[in-house]
């Protein structure tokens, strides 16, 4: 769904977004996202209408589904848009239950999960990657079985990778190799004077899924050389992967990893930029796409009104990015980056003693 930006006329345009709270302090952090929606300066051209639909570990408590048929219906035929915030996971086996962000991604042809990593001038390492991640195989495809041989129990699972989804998650990783350029070259801060991929696998090993992986990102990129030629394409193993990207953060641009790789690769850089709550993720497809804030539903915080809702604004950002707004997008990451850096109003995660709303608050006086 990578569009060119938009430009704006005198006309007004409204935009349905769906609102998908889910459980814990998603349903405190995605008003986030709405309050800076209808903020949003007049200048835009850009209203909003909201639809909020229900999903979540909750809901299949109350009702035996986590993902009603209505919010899919709602989403494919009356939203442009949407906001997931966050959802809650049994750690042990649950009769009927299945992830609802997981199952949406699929039913909405979300094949991937888009996360910027960026660092904030004069706060921490310097970082400013983008991790792109397989969003609808590999381990996560849940087929799972477990059985005894000689009186003790043998558990196993299937990674599946397919040279189809392989070759979308390339593409769109080199795609947006070219468009971060592109904005560089227009005057975006970057710390990438050239733009590259890193493709990330472990056919050392698993030589033969891994494999697949590996060989069929090489190809795209060899068989497009004429227009990725600019892009410097790069290899890691999964392990030293992780080890460069907390040693060395500022070499990786684009990086593009199947699904179980990507989750864990992009939990970890948030580490280099202080909190979960400040990463933002898109879930991407040809036709749709859904901000999600990187953070869980977080229950130790749950009610207490200090959710940190930098993620979901982001995400927000990130979410009218790829539908090709891009000037409300970039002003809402500069509003978020001034917060940040006036480093007064924060929340408890970050150092602070604010609430969510005082936040969202100062964020929506800097626009």
């Amino acid at each position: 769904m990578l569009r060119l930006a938009r430009s704006y006329t005198t006309a007004t345009k409204t935009l349905t977004i769906g609102l998908i709270p889910g459980d814990g302090i998603g349903r405190e952090v995605i008003p986030a996202g709405k309050q800076i929606l209808e903020n949003l300066p007049k200048e835009f051209g850009l209203n909003f209408k909201f639809k909020t639909l229900d999903a979540g570990f909750e809901l299949f408590k109350k009702t035996g589904t986590a993902l009603p048929d209505e919010t899919v219906t709602e989403l494919k035929n009356n939203c442009d848009g949407a906001l997931f915030g966050a959802v809650s996971s049994p750690t042990v086996k649950v009769a009927g239950y299945s992830s609802p962000i997981v199952a949406l991604r699929k039913k909405m042809g979300l094949y991937a999960n888009v996360r910027p990593v960026k660092s904030v001038d004069g706060i921490g390492r310097p970082v400013d990657m983008v991790i792109v991640r397989e969003n609808t195989e590999d381990l996560y495809i849940k087929e799972e079985k477990i059985y005894e041989k000689d009186g003790q129990k043998i558990a196993e699972a299937i990674k599946r990778i397919s040279e189809v989804a392989t070759k979308r998650i390339a593409k769109i990783a080199y795609e947006i190799a070219l468009q971060r350029k592109q904005a560089a070259d227009l005057g975006a801060k970057s710390l990438h004077s050239k733009p590259s991929v890193t493709v990330v696998h472990k056919s050392n090993v698993l030589s033969i899924s891994d494999g697949l992986f590996r060989e069929t990102c090489k190809k795209i990129y060899e068989e497009n050389k004429e227009k990725y030629n600019i892009i410097d394409y790069k290899e890691q193993i999964v392990d030293s992967m992780v080890y460069r990207m907390f040693r060395e953060p500022e070499i990786f641009d684009v990086v593009v990893a199947p699904n179980l790789y990507g989750d864990i690769l992009s939990d970890g850089a948030a580490a280099l930029v202080g909190s979960l709550g400040v990463v933002p993720s898109a879930n991407v497809g040809d036709n749709f796409v859904i901000g999600e804030p990187c953070h869980g539903s977080a229950p130790d915080i749950e009610g207490k009104g200090i959710a940190n809702p930098i993620a979901t604004i982001r995400s927000t950002a990130l979410m009218l990015e790829f539908m090709g707004y891009t000037d409300p997008a970039v002003k809402i990451n500069a509003a978020v980056d001034a917060n940040l850096m006036a480093d007064t109003i924060k929340t408890p995660d970050l150092g602070g003693n604010s609430s969510t709303q005082e936040v969202i608050d100062d964020i929506i006086k800097r626009f």
